[in-house]
């Protein structure tokens, strides 16, 4: 069947694969689960109930949740009435709830649970709100599939026929590291056409794999994901929390799931932390097996005896790090930022293909993704282009991108979208490189800064190698107009504590440590260690330890765990000013 606007995913899931799980989700400790056929009746249900609470084509309703099977259920609903869903993060303020409810326009909320309900509530004014959760005195969402279930179906079907794939189907405000976040406007085939695209690099094979979900499904990383599952016919399993990752992998035991850099450095760290805690042996091959991994390169062949030694690592070792991912998994994709070198080098020798890609949610957003094959993955690269997506470098070195994946523009902000869009070619603000095939990210064009010397730094390239010690959990490159680099850093105080265990340092708190003149020294041997990758006039000079993680919470992460570089030069301002008077 011929595939047009995204709800035509589910009759196509339907004709194809009709799965028994479509998707699920944990309720009071058990799996819950819909088959494609049960997706298909509560998705008309809620389109016949919105219609009956007049919520029509063009209209905006805003879903804010944790991912749910709720979630989707709303979100195809509105498609197929031609109503424009407006996602949102639950994490963001009160504020920004209120912005985007009027600069959309909304007439509708979606909400997940209190918590979000209690945000939303302040700032909704007269828009009707419905929960996923059952809470006290709001209306729940099953009210509207009970409208539905008395509703004429031949109705809701010239509804859909009315959808055309050039229709907006979505506004997502983009999180953004500064300012107020822009609405991307983006239509069914901008969707659709990413997803037939991204199919091709997915290994796990069709109709019979499982997906679990985590990131959230208003970013449209794994909301464009979780659409291009429902067209293999994959069974999406959405996690309980992302406290809870760990224990759901171990129970769905997914072939494939999407996630951040900044998590997998999380997993690799903990797998590392649990090597130091062995001892003898064991402690020793764990380390010789971590060591060949942090060379491996999947594109070159590898002498005989590397790759013997290679077999009996994968046996010993390896092994059980595919079982800590549930035994199945063939496949994890990595986007949002960049993906230490390191990282790709050492899961892929593990036998688990992490497969980098890059893009935007202005580009729907797959650019650019790493096939799971030894021919097509180069390291340090995010893969070759998807189908009918053109790139070509400007002279500055910005990455500009064409493609029927490119949005419409910035919801009632013509100049905004005119200055990124020019002549067909959306202007990424990211610097890249074509590499033969593959495409190659180096920084954020408004993250690059001059030193007083003149020179331009790219800190996120610095970031992400400083990142590999075992002792660094987060940094961020500061000098702008300075005449030297210097870096304020967050330790991993896993990695520290296991340190001074081994070096028999007594450990009282984060805060008295990062002032000690041994961890110190320490700190400046791991700078030392990495600023040799670097050109002299790049290399930090000096640093200062923090006693606190950056988050989302707190303010110094977006929600796909980018640096807010301006909110975390903001907050320590006086301790950097002070590297510089030191």
């Amino acid at each position: 069947m011929e595939l047009n606007r995204l709800f035509d995913l589910i009759p196509y899931q339907i004709l194809n694969f009709d799965k028994e799980v479509a998707f699920a989700k944990k309720v009071n400790g058990a799996w819950k689960t819909y088959s494609s056929k049960e997706l298909k009746r509560i998705v008309d249900n809620v389109s016949l109930g919105l219609l009956a609470s007049q919520i029509v084509a063009g209209d905006k309703v805003a879903i804010i949740s944790e991912n749910r099977p709720e979630w989707i259920f709303v979100d195809f609903a509105l498609q197929q009435i031609g109503a424009i869903s407006v996602p949102m993060y639950p994490t963001i303020t009160t504020e920004d709830y209120g912005y985007i409810f009027d600069h959309a326009e909304v007439k509708m909320i979606f909400v997940g649970d209190q918590a979000i309900y209690s945000k939303a509530e302040a700032v909704a004014l007269n828009r009707k709100i419905f929960s996923f959760d059952q809470l006290d005195g709001v209306e729940n969402w099953s009210a509207l599939t009970e409208l539905g279930e008395s509703g004429d179906l031949a109705q809701l079907e010239e509804s859909k026929k009315r959808v055309k794939k050039e229709d907006l189907f979505t506004i997502i405000y983009t999180s953004g590291t500064t300012g107020r976040p822009k609405g991307v406007m983006l239509t069914h085939s901008n969707i659709l056409s990413n997803v037939v695209a991204v199919a091709d690099r997915m290994v796990p094979p069709a109709g019979v794999s499982t997906a679990l979900s985590f990131l959230p499904l208003c970013h449209i990383y794994e909301r464009t994901g979780t659409f291009c599952f429902v067209y293999l016919g994959f069974s999406v399993y959405y996690a309980e929390s992302m406290e809870k990752i760990g224990e759901n992998i171990k129970e769905v035991q997914p072939h494939v799931f999407n996630t951040v850099p900044r998590l997998l450095e999380k997993v690799y760290d903990k797998i590392v932390a649990k090597g130091y805690e062995l001892t003898g042996l064991k402690k020793q091959l764990f380390f010789w097996a971590l060591n060949l991994g942090l060379i491996y390169d999947p594109t070159k062949p590898q002498s005989g005896w590397y790759d013997f030694q290679l077999k009996i690592a994968n046996k010993l070792i390896f092994s059980k790090w595919r079982k800590a991912l549930g035994g199945n998994i063939t496949q994890i994709n990595s986007g949002s930022a960049a993906l230490q070198p390191r990282l790709a080098r050492v899961f892929w020798a593990a036998g688990i293909k992490v497969c980098e890609g890059y893009g935007l949610t202005e580009t729907s957003p797959v650019v650019s993704a790493t096939f799971g094959t030894a021919d097509g993955v180069r390291i340090g690269c995010v893969g070759k282009l998807v189908k009918d997506v053109q790139v070509k470098i400007a002279p500055d070195g910005e990455i500009l991108v064409k493609g029927p994946n490119v949005m419409l523009g910035y919801y009632k902000q013509p100049d905004m979208t005119a200055e990124v869009l020019q002549n067909g070619w959306f202007h990424t603000g990211d610097i890249g490189e074509l590499d033969g095939e593959f495409l190659k990210i180096t920084d954020r064009k408004k993250e690059m800064f001059k030193t007083s010397g003149g020179k331009y730094i790219a800190p996120q390239v610095m970031e992400n190698k400083f990142k590999e010690s075992l002792l660094i959990d987060q940094l961020m490159v500061v000098g702008d107009g300075k005449n030297y680099p210097a870096a304020v850093i967050v330790p991993s105080f896993d990695g520290l504590r296991e340190y001074c265990k081994r070096k028999d340092i007594p450990y009282s708190s984060d805060s008295e440590m990062v002032m000690k003149p041994e961890i110190l020294e320490k700190f400046q041997s791991e700078i030392d260690l990495y600023n040799r990758y670097f050109a002299k006039w790049e290399q930090i000079k000096r640093f200062k330890l923090l006693d606190e993680s950056w988050g989302i919470n707190s303010g110094e992460l977006t929600p796909t765990l980018k640096l807010k570089r301006k909110v975390i030069a903001g907050k320590y301002d006086k301790l950097i000013e002070a590297i510089y008077q030191g």
